[in-house]
């Protein structure tokens, strides 16, 4: 038994599902204009957008990164280490480098960078009117559109040549406003005079120091200038500046720069491209260059110690009468030459490593280990002089000075020689291979297809986010099953009527219309709505036959849901059957049922009520046939205790005596306690709800209120349902619906 009657429950469960996607479906589907409005504005923003957007131009550069041959790295095994392990791209080095401070620092001071330069366009579209000219002359600036001279329309240049501004104003936007004939007005931000000039002229004036080479413009015409600091120029080039390797370790290294003038994007880029090769060039000849300063400097010191030991070596010789040296001493002369030789030689190089090396590097270790070599062997070269006679020990010592010191002074000759020429011929291991260039024909920025793309999803999913936001957000009841779950049937669902609609923007709040009906029932007694309201007509019938008398109050729970449209509309209805029906408007506060006859309000209930007139006075024949009007009289001060009052009594016991049916229009119960008032003594009372308008809660609070006053409610109506795809097909059935429903429930 539990097993059959769990697959039904699961059948539900399944449909619930599937209509809860229908009826998401069905919301979409309901406010697909209003997606498509917002979708289509979206993307015509989208179009504004990449049309009026000023194109960006990319410039590229392409630098090649050689390595190094040769070198202390070279000689040392260093270079095999760094692969051995991994090291670091030279690549990656070099566009460190070609990044840094030094050469975009002086790329800015040479191309004056940190001057920005911005004619004043008007907003929105006075860029792109400007790019749209196309100058016939040289030099010629677009006539000003509409009179605003102090706007840019085309062909406007302004070239500062030099620009020196005060500490405070760095960074701060000044306006140069053009004169006519070369002069001009430089201002601060509160349109104060910092200096006037003219082109070509140095100005200083108030700290402000101006030269300007060109400025074409209309007289009047503003540009807005800035004095950038030099750091927050070299910072803002350093993000702007693209360069990457092409390929690992390929030591290519391709260069992007993007700008809305192509011109200026390749000029900076070829001059960063130009300093960063100088600055290479001139890194690879330090270390030459080092070098022979430090031979420069030990130049003079031995050319003084060879003048020294010539000039010792003839004071002897004169001294000692032309002593020769003998062959056995000539001999042992060489090899201490050359010792001696050797071992300043070795002293040099061990000098220019203590500025390059610690003296725990291998390097150092090495030579100092053959320096003592060498200091061994001139040691025993020195015992065997000894045994020499002691003139020919002198003349050998002051013949080895001199030697000495000659190969040494021609060695160091030969060496800075050499450095000077290695120096000199130094070309670096950097060079372009293709210089600076932009592709004005394809800008790379705005991507308008991707742009339009964008904006059209974009828009897209905002419209169906706001739909879906609104139906959640909307706690109005749209399914008529809803009001029945609370215990209150429905008697008629009536759809939307447009041409109502235009009937009530024709009368509310302008007073009594000239000329036609305002009458659905009577201007277009086929629609769909009059439809409804015949199958309410023939549900009341059953309804009303155990009732106490012949009185229908018809109330709602706000304002604005449709009551009067009912009233008087069932009214007309009923009237047209034979039965004479008398309509009242028991909203004495804001009632307006005596628009829609083009009736005057005066001479009504109100009035009748405070016994300022009689039955037969108040009552008001109408267009229909056998039905008449009461309408609300003048606004009184007390509406609730005139409908108190024993008048109201006695007036509802003369109409129900004189016609069939009697219908009552009142103002919405949770508003006003009227409703209350009237519906006691009603026979039957009726409530109107509108279409997405009244939530659940609404309702179930208007029917508690109406039973804490001890009336029953009928039932409700549906009025105003829109034709909705989430609507699960109630549109269009309506009269069929609620006719089979009553006859059912009789």
């Amino acid at each position: 038994m539990t097993s059959q009657n769990s697959l039904p429950v699961q059948d539900i469960r399944d449909d619930d599902d599937d209509i809860d996607l229908l009826a998401l479906l069905g919301t979409l589907l309901d406010s697909k204009w209003l997606i498509i409005g917002i979708t289509s504005f979206f993307t015509v923003m989208g179009v504004a957008y990449a049309v009026l957007t000023p194109p960006v131009y990319q410039a590229n550069a392409l630098v090649q990164v050689e390595e190094k041959k040769g070198g202390m790295a070279a000689l040392t095994g260093m270079s095999e280490i760094t692969e051995m392990f991994g090291g670091t791209s030279a690549a990656v080095t070099e566009i460190e480098l070609l990044k840094s401070r030094a050469v975009l620092g002086q790329a800015v001071e040479n191309l004056k960078l940190d001057i920005i330069v911005e004619p004043n366009y008007f907003p929105l579209f006075g860029q792109f009117m400007a790019r749209r000219f196309q100058p016939d002359t040289p030099r010629e600036v677009a006539e000003p559109l509409f009179g605003l001279s102090s706007f840019a329309w085309g062909g406007e240049t302004l070239d500062i040549f030099q620009l020196e501004v005060p500490d405070s104003y760095l960074g701060q936007g000044l306006t140069l406003q053009a004169n006519g004939n070369g002069a001009f007005t430089l201002l601060n931000e509160d349109d104060e005079t910092l200096l006037t000039g003219h082109v070509g002229e140095q100005i200083e004036q108030n700290g402000f120091k101006l030269q300007i080479a060109t400025l074409d413009a209309n007289a009047g015409a503003v540009f807005n200038v800035t004095k950038q600091r030099r750091l927050t120029t070299i910072l803002q080039y350093q993000e702007d500046l693209g360069a990457s390797e092409r390929g690992k370790e390929s030591g290519i290294i391709g260069l992007s720069l993007e700008s809305e003038d192509p011109a200026h994007a390749t000029n900076v880029l070829d001059e960063v491209s130009r300093l960063y090769v100088l600055q290479n060039v001139q890194r690879n000849s330090a270390e030459a260059a080092q070098s022979l300063e430090f031979l420069q400097g030990q130049l003079p010191e031995v050319r003084k110690q060879l003048e020294k030991a010539e000039a010792q070596l003839n004071a002897y010789q004169t001294s000692a009468r032309s002593v020769d040296i003998t062959i056995e001493t000539k001999a042992v002369l060489d090899q201490i030459v050359a010792l001696e030789t050797l071992i300043s030689e070795q002293k040099l190089k061990r000098a220019e490593m203590e500025r390059r090396f610690t003296r725990q590097h291998p390097s150092y270790q090495a030579l100092i280990t053959q320096m003592g070599q060498l200091e061994q062997q001139k040691r025993e070269l020195t015992k065997r002089v000894e045994n020499l006679p002691e003139t020919q020990q002198e003349l050998l010592r002051l013949t080895r000075d001199m030697q000495v010191t000659t190969e040494i002074y021609t060695q160091l000759l030969n060496k800075s020689q050499e450095l000077d020429i290695v120096r000199a011929g130094t070309v670096g291991n950097v060079r372009i291979i293709d210089s600076a260039d932009a592709n004005v024909e394809k800008p790379v920025k705005p991507k308008k297809p991707l742009i339009v793309l964008i904006a059209t999803l974009l828009g897209g999913l905002i419209a169906v986010a706001y739909v879906l936001v609104r139906k959640a957000l909307n706690r109005g009841v749209e399914d008529p099953d809803v009001i029945e779950q609370m215990g209150l049937p429905v008697y008629a669902s009536i759809p939307h009527s447009k041409e109502q609609a235009a009937h009530e923007l024709s009368f509310k709040g302008k007073g009594n219309a000239s000329s036609g009906s305002h009458l659905l029932a009577v201007t277009n007694p086929a629609d769909l709505a009059v439809e409804s309201l015949r199958s309410l007509r023939t549900s009341l019938h059953f309804a009303t036959l155990e009732a106490k008398n012949n009185i229908l109050m018809i109330s709602g729970p706000s304002p604005s849901v449709g009551k009067s449209f009912v009233s008087s509309n069932l009214a007309a209805i009923i009237a047209q059957t034979g039965q004479r029906v008398l309509l009242v408007d028991a909203d004495m506060r804001k009632g307006y049922v005596h628009k829609m006859f083009r009736q005057e309000a005066e001479n009504g209930l109100s009035d009748l009520l405070a016994a300022r007139i009689e039955l037969d006075k108040a009552i008001t024949h109408t267009e229909v046939e056998n039905m008449d009007l009461v309408t609300r009289g003048q606004i009184p001060p007390n509406p609730s205790e005139l409908l108190m009052h024993a008048n109201f009594t006695q007036f509802l016991q003369q109409a129900s005596s004189r016609y069939d049916l009697v219908i009552i229009d009142t103002p919405p119960i949770l508003a006003v306690t009227d409703a209350a008032l009237v519906g006691r003594q009603a026979g039957t009372s009726l409530i109107v709800t509108r279409f997405g308008m009244n939530a659940a809660k609404e309702i179930l609070l208007t029917k508690r209120r109406f039973e804490q006053n001890g009336i029953d409610l009928k039932g409700a109506i549906f009025n105003a349902v829109e034709r909705k795809a989430s609507a699960y097909g109630y549109y269009g059935n309506y009269a069929y619906y609620q006719y089979e429903y009553k006859s059912d429930k009789a």
